[in-house]
C-alpha cells in the first residue's frame, strides 16, 4: 500500500488498496471504489481554524472520565462510514460532566439562560474514510428543554431533558443528573471529582480522550453514512483529577456495558470556549 494525496478531491492521507489510482474520477467515485484510510496524526491544536462557525459555545468545569473497552464491543454503535478509533489496540468510553455556557448562534452573542446548562455526555472515538478523529455521543443530558428539542430535531443528536447540577466547594466538583424526557425515565449519575495539579505535558492517551476535532453523526438521516461537524478552541488546560464518587447508570442506558472498575483515565479542565462549524459530508462536499 502506498499513500496518496489527491489535491482537489480529496484531503490527505488515503491509501489505495492494491490498485492503480484514477486521478480523472471524482472525489465520491473514489471513495466508493475501495480506498481506505490512514488516521490522522493525534494533536492538541485544531487541525483547522472554523472560520464562520455555526454555533460558539464555552465548555466549563469539565470532569472526563474514561474506561478502555474492547473495539469490536462497541464497533456496530457507530453511525455508517466509522470504526472505532483506538489507542494502543483499545478504545474508550468516556463520561464527561460539564457546563455548557452562553450557546450562540451564527456569530451572535451567546444566550445567558437558555444557552446555559449543565450536561453529561457517554461518548465513543470514531475514525472516518478520510482519516478524521472524532467522537460519538451515545447519549447528551442537559438541563434546558429548548436546546434539547433542537438538539433532537436540528442535528438528530440524542440530547436527553435532565435534573442537573454542578457545584464547586474547594477543590471538589459534584455533577448530578436525573433523567427526566425521554426514556429511560431515572436514568442519573452522581460524579465528585477532586481537582489536582495541572498536567504541564499531557500523555498520548490523555490528548487521544480529550483533543478531538469534530463529532460524527447521522445528520442527515438515519439510515444514511455518517457527516462530520468539526470544531476548535484552545489547546485543553488540563488537570489531574480523582475520583471521589461515581454512581451512575447513564453507560449502560447508552447501550454499552457496563464499566468494569474504576475509570483508567480522570482529568479535569477550567474550560475552553469553543467553535462549531457546519456538518460535511462523507465525501468532504459542504452542506448547501
Amino acid at each position: 500500500m502506498r499513500t496518496v494525496s489527491v489535491r482537489g478531491l480529496l484531503p490527505a492521507p488515503y491509501v489505495w488498496a492494491g490498485h492503480q489510482l484514477d486521478t480523472g474520477r471524482p472525489g465520491a467515485a473514489l471513495w466508493h471504489a475501495g480506498l481506505v484510510f490512514e488516521p490522522s496524526p493525534v494533536s492538541p491544536d485544531a487541525p483547522a481554524r472554523v472560520r464562520s462557525p455555526l454555533l460558539t459555545q464555552q465548555w466549563l468545569d469539565l470532569a472526563f472520565l474514561h474506561w478502555a473497552v474492547d473495539p469490536a464491543a462497541v464497533a456496530g454503535l457507530l453511525p455508517r462510514g466509522t470504526s472505532p478509533d483506538t489507542y494502543d489496540g483499545a478504545t474508550y468510553v468516556g463520561l464527561v460532566a460539564f457546563r455548557m455556557h452562553r450557546v450562540g448562534w451564527l456569530g451572535l452573542p451567546g444566550v445567558p439562560y437558555l444557552g446555559t446548562f449543565p450536561e453529561t455526555n457517554v461518548r465513543l472515538y470514531s475514525v472516518d474514510a478520510h482519516g478524521r478523529r472524532g467522537v460519538v455521543f451515545r447519549s447528551m443530558d442537559a438541563a434546558r428543554l429548548i436546546p434539547v428539542v433542537m438538539g433532537r430535531v436540528g442535528f438528530r443528536l440524542p440530547y436527553l431533558w435532565s435534573r442537573m447540577s454542578v457545584r464547586r466547594a474547594g477543590d471538589t466538583v459534584t455533577y448530578t443528573s436525573s433523567r427526566r424526557w425521554p426514556g429511560p425515565r431515572g436514568a442519573a449519575s452522581r460524579l465528585t471529582v477532586r481537582v489536582g495539579e495541572r498536567i504541564a505535558e499531557p500523555t498520548g492517551l490523555e490528548h487521544f480522550l480529550t483533543a478531538r476535532w469534530g463529532m460524527h453523526n447521522a445528520f442527515f438521516g438515519a439510515s444514511g453514512p455518517s457527516a462530520y461537524l468539526p470544531n476548535d478552541h484552545p489547546r485543553w488546560p488540563l488537570h489531574r483529577a480523582e475520583v471521589l464518587a461515581c454512581e451512575e447508570d447513564l453507560i449502560t442506558a447508552a447501550g454499552l456495558p457496563a464499566p468494569a472498575g474504576d475509570p483508567v483515565s480522570v482529568l479535569y479542565s477550567p474550560g475552553v470556549p469553543v467553535r462549531l462549524g457546519r456538518p460535511a459530508r462523507p465525501a468532504g462536499l459542504p452542506t448547501p
